[in-house]
């Protein structure tokens, strides 16, 4: 990917959160709503740095919002060839060892429900939480830990930009 053009003042006054999907979203512009060959295509052609960016903005833009989404979203990244070990290795290049152990735990909670349940991880729906409370109130607790623990990762993520700003921005 190229490095995105932006203002230097624009740069250093953008939030850890805007920051990164700042850098991310001419990617995503190119990917969203292509085929999976043209995705991985595309995230192939990234630097290491902008490939971790990617994979956890890939997470947190669609599971952040509420529990329900944090379930969907972690159960249909554990469906797509690739997703989920691409998640793990972004958060290790961060080396965000808690959000890893948070989403290791989710995994094996949702595993567990998928066994219980005789589904697979394309047949997980947010109606499950209904139909399970059991599995809500798991997931609303993993979700809250979530919501703890990524304002950290968005700032360890934004200060790798800061670092290592020729990686991802081309200052105009």
């Amino acid at each position: 990917m190229q490095p995105v053009p932006m203002e230097r003042t624009t740069f250093y006054s953008l939030s850890d959160e805007q920051l990164g999907y700042a850098c991310m979203e001419p990617t995503f512009m190119k990917i969203r709503a292509k085929s999976p060959a043209v995705k991985n295509e595309a995230i192939a052609q990234l630097s290491r740095g902008q490939r971790a960016l990617c994979m956890f903005r890939i997470l947190y833009d669609h599971s952040s919002k509420s529990a329900e989404e944090y379930y969907g979203w972690l159960s249909y990244l554990l469906d797509q060839p690739g997703y989920w070990s691409g998640v793990l290795e972004g958060l290790q290049f961060f080396e965000d060892a808690p959000l890893i152990h948070l989403l290791e735990e989710s995994k094996e909670l949702f595993e567990a429900r998928n066994l219980r349940a005789g589904t697979g991880w394309d047949e997980a729906a947010i109606t499950d939480l209904e139909a399970d409370p059991e599995l809500q109130e798991a997931v609303a607790t993993l979700y809250a830990q979530y919501q703890e623990l990524t304002p950290h990762s968005l700032r360890i993520i934004a200060g790798y930009i800061r670092a290592n700003p020729d990686e991802f921005i081309v200052f105009r």
